[in-house]
């Protein structure tokens, strides 16, 4: 699926986005592929480790809400390794750290034609699946232009916590 720079906050180089995700054994595996001309600025590799903040810097991002509450938790996911976790009792409100079994993996993989940046969430750290996603992530460039890239950009300004923006369906795994 495409992911769009948000129009008022356009990139500086030329960049396309697709995202792609899938449910193998206990983890939601999440893949972002990064193409075009420019040059963007990657955080340097830290190791694994929660970290606040990340959206500030090129960041890959989920947010998964669990039936028709306003509930919903927010993953930021990083090229350093470094993720967050947090839930939302509503619309940006009632922030906390999320908990989670064990920590998200995070791979950055850059290339010529393309970048991978590939994450993967244990499932029991999730909301209760079936659940509405919505995916994104901040793109910064050297020179200091960001970019917020998303699914759906349902208002003026970008909003990654958005009810519009929570697109897809994420079925829980199925028996074999």
């Amino acid at each position: 699926m495409d992911l769009t720079p948000h129009p008022a906050s356009p990139p500086a180089g030329r960049w396309q986005m697709r995202f792609s995700w899938a449910i193998a054994e206990h983890w939601l595996t999440l893949r972002w592929r990064v193409s075009g001309e420019g040059d963007l600025a990657i955080p340097r590799l830290a190791g694994r480790g929660r970290a606040d903040g990340l959206w500030q810097a090129t960041c890959f991002e989920i947010f998964v809400r669990d039936g028709e509450g306003p509930a919903y938790a927010e993953f930021n996911l990083s090229p350093s390794e470094h993720w967050a976790a947090y839930d939302f009792s509503d619309y940006r409100a009632a922030m906390r750290e999320r908990d989670l079994p064990c920590e998200p993996v995070c791979t950055w993989r850059a290339g010529s034609a393309f970048s991978l940046f590939d994450a993967a969430i244990p499932l029991s750290g999730l909301p209760d699946l079936p659940a509405a996603l919505a995916a994104s992530a901040v793109l910064e460039e050297v020179g200091g232009t960001k970019s917020y890239w998303a699914l759906a950009h349902p208002a003026d300004q970008p909003d990654f916590h958005h009810a519009d923006g929570f697109v897809l369906a994420l079925d829980p795994p199925r028996d074999p």
